[in-house]
């Protein structure tokens, strides 16, 4: 049996997402804040014995804030729902019972091989009933309703089994729930739809097998909290499966050991040392009275082995230390050793099923200890569930078991990048992504290019001349080293993973006449020829992507006209190609002549340059010599902005003025005005972008700069 499906609506960062899991290990990606400990808590709060209790405790605060987001109360009347769904449940009779009395639906009589287990956080019978009698139409007497409803009072946790319904789809939720717009309310429960009720008493989480491991943040503070500490629990655990007759030689001893040192002279000596001075000092009438100093040794099992201490020697060292003494990886994974024996020793009694919640594992542990981890942590009869920030981790994933988490305004979306593709898409789509390329699952957008030259040059001209960072906007780059980028863009889709992804590459376009002539020479009738090839290769290529993206809002294409080096002269750029000819040629004949082919108009000299120099020295040392010349003067290739604006068609105000003050300060000196005025303005909507950029000019007496390149970029935002 194994968690197939979890479904969260409303609850936290999740207004409505829905996870898909299969047997064996599963991973939840995403970056920090996104929503990978809400849903383990989800989980927790129904398969958790420790965590159950903490599910009839919900708040305010666990409602999703789209729903605060007018109104501070938006919470209001709604209802959490967290819907878990089994598969492959056995046809063992004792695990069909539970399930059909429970949580299990059986169609016909039959066994079944699926079920569901639901928490509704919802409003109280006498609540809801009061929803129910009001008129379609009645946000009066609704909003009357609810501006009294209080959580401690108003609110109810209800389990339920046996739902057949899909909780994600928002007819349910207003069928199940109430539709807020238009008041319209329902009392009446369809049992055979959204569950039977399963009685506070009867809990699944008492039938299997549950371990969570949390994050590994600070576990030396662990091991001494005794409430924490995983060696005390498997300890005492232990206690009590120690016999009493194999135990009794070991307690006369403690009792002996104590005796002995309790009537060491020297003991004995300070504690009539003690009760003397307190005779002394208060008298007989107020003194202790009896006084004595005994051994704290206990001769219970239990509290004798928690008594025990761990101590561990670094890898290649004959010391062994106590663990705050261990570096803070080697602490964390003696930690996470100790939660997998815990899990080891439950998975030993007989559950239905067993489930392991790993949390971020890769905490201060070491690039191959992270993947020799995930690669060894597999368990027979065990669904495991990691979740992950690590590139590392993500690298050694399967991508059909993989849910990645994508933070949004207010809520989380879920994406599962293996749907709808075929088992030969997702092999390929799985030989791309080593650590390099996984990345790209945890960006807010992508950019794939097809060369080194890009994956060089890109970001360090957006660096140069927007004074940001493509990590800061967000973006992964990645080098595809081909044009072959159907395998990776694959990804991006309504049906997988719902981010802008920028495919960036050559057309190729022809920078010579390439009509054959009688007079030309084997070498001038080879170049043509290639170039000729390429530019068919080209126009190709650009049919194929284009057809390839038809109908799909999250990928387009931005075209080189020739190549990127080619354009990026053609942008502007002579100047920097120019600073390295120095380091391409020696012979001055051979400088001047380059340097008069750059600075020329004609693409056909030029281009050849400059695509000689750079398969001369391989372009992606090319592009290194070339990245130390780019400034802020630097002209970046509109087909690459086109791409930005795609992945980015949205930019923040804030970031909009950071690229402005940028730009000012490139030609000004910024302390010499004060623009704060004009940039509230401009960030409270009194002003447009445009009368904002033409005050300033007019300020700082310069027109020019409503000509800059970047400026002119993001008026076309």
């Amino acid at each position: 049996m194994f968690i197939s499906k979890v479904s969260l609506v409303n609850y936290r960062n999740f207004a409505n997402a829905s996870f898909k899991f299969n047997e064996g290990i599963n991973t939840i990606i995403g970056e920090n804040g996104s929503g990978k400990t809400n849903l383990f808590r989800a989980i927790r709060l129904l398969l958790e014995d420790t965590s159950y209790s903490h599910a009839y405790r919900l708040n305010k605060d666990d409602f999703n804030r789209n729903l605060n987001r007018v109104n501070p109360d938006g919470w209001k009347g709604h209802w959490i729902i967290i819907s878990l769904e089994f598969s492959d449940i056995s046809d063992d009779e004792a695990i069909q019972s539970l399930f059909i009395h429970r949580t299990g639906d059986i169609p016909d009589g039959d066994s079944f091989k699926c079920a569901t287990y639901n928490l509704y956080f919802r409003p109280k019978p006498e609540i809801r009933l009061q929803l129910s009698e009001l008129n379609e139409g009645d946000k009066e007497g609704l909003n009357s309703i609810l501006a009294n409803l209080t959580i401690e009072e108003h609110y109810e946790t209800f389990f339920t089994g046996k739902s057949i319904v899909d909780f994600n789809d928002p007819t349910v939720y207003d069928e199940l729930v109430g539709d807020f717009e238009n008041v319209k309310f329902s009392f009446d429960y369809d049992q055979s739809k959204y569950g039977v009720r399963i009685p506070h008493q009867l809990s699944v989480s008492k039938e299997v097998s549950f371990t969570f491991i949390k994050a590994l943040r600070d576990v030396v503070s662990d091991f001494h909290d005794n409430r924490k500490n995983p060696l005390l629990q498997l300890l005492k655990n232990k206690s009590g499966e120690i016999k009493k007759a194999d135990f009794d030689p070991i307690s006369t001893l403690v009792d002996t050991l104590n005796s002995s040192i309790e009537k060491l002279p020297d003991v004995q000596n300070i504690r009539n040392d003690i009760a003397n001075t307190i005779n002394d000092a208060v008298g007989e009438t107020y003194a202790p009275s009896s006084l004595s100093i005994k051994s704290n040794l206990s001769n219970e099992a239990e509290r004798l082995l928690q008594s025990l201490k761990l101590f561990i020697g670094e890898p290649d060292e004959s010391y062994e230390g106590d663990i705050h003494e261990l570096s803070l990886g080697g602490a964390n994974l003696i930690f996470l050793t100790l939660k997998l024996l815990e899990y080891k020793y439950r998975k030993s009694k007989e559950t239905f099923a067993n489930f392991l919640l790993i949390e971020e594992p890769e905490a201060h542990i070491h690039t191959h200890i992270q993947k020799t981890l995930f690669d060894n942590i597999k368990y027979e009869d065990t669904q495991i569930i990691y979740s992950t920030h690590s590139t590392h981790i993500s690298e050694v994933c399967n991508v059909e078991n993989m849910n990645i988490l994508a933070k949004k305004k207010d809520c989380a979306e879920v994406y599962q990048p293996s749907n709808g593709l075929s088992d030969a898409a997702v092999t390929k789509l799985e030989r791309y992504l080593d650590a390099v390329r996984t990345n790209l699952l945890f960006a807010k957008g992508v950019m794939l290019v097809e060369g080194d030259a890009e994956e060089i040059l890109i970001p360090i001209l957006i660096r140069e001349v927007l004074g940001i960072s493509l990590d800061e906007l967000g973006i992964s780059l990645i080098n595809i080293r081909s044009t072959g980028f159907e395998n990776v863009a694959q990804l991006f889709h309504d049906d997988r993973v719902r981010r802008k992804c920028a495919i960036l590459t050559d057309l190729d376009a022809a920078i010579c006449d390439t009509t054959p002539n009688a007079s030309d020479g084997k070498k001038e009738e080879k170049y043509k020829t290639k170039v000729r090839n390429s530019d068919k290769k080209g126009a190709q290529r650009k049919q194929s992507l284009d057809l390839y993206i038809k109908d799909n809002e999250w990928l387009n294409v931005f075209y080189a006209d020739h190549t990127f080096e080619v354009d990026f002269i053609k942008a502007g750029n002579a100047h920097e190609v120019g600073e390295v000819i120095p380091s391409v040629y020696e012979k001055p004949s051979i400088i001047t002549l380059a340097n008069q082919e750059i600075n020329s108009k004609n693409v056909s000299l030029y281009g050849k340059r400059v695509l000689t120099m750079a398969n001369q020295e391989g372009k992606g040392w090319f592009a290194i010599i070339l990245g130390e010349h780019v400034t802020d003067e630097t002209y970046i290739p509109n087909y690459i902005l086109e791409a930005l604006k795609f992945i980015n068609p949205d930019l923040s105000k804030n970031l909009i003025i950071r690229f402005v003050t940028y730009r000012l300060d490139q030609v000004i000196e910024l302390d010499d005005y004060d623009f704060n005025k004009l940039y509230e303005a401009f960030s409270n909507g009194k002003i447009e972008l445009q009368e904002l950029l033409k005050t300033i000019a007019e300020e700082i007496e310069l027109e020019e700069f409503l000509e800059d390149h970047v400026l002119t970029f993001l008026m076309s935002l």
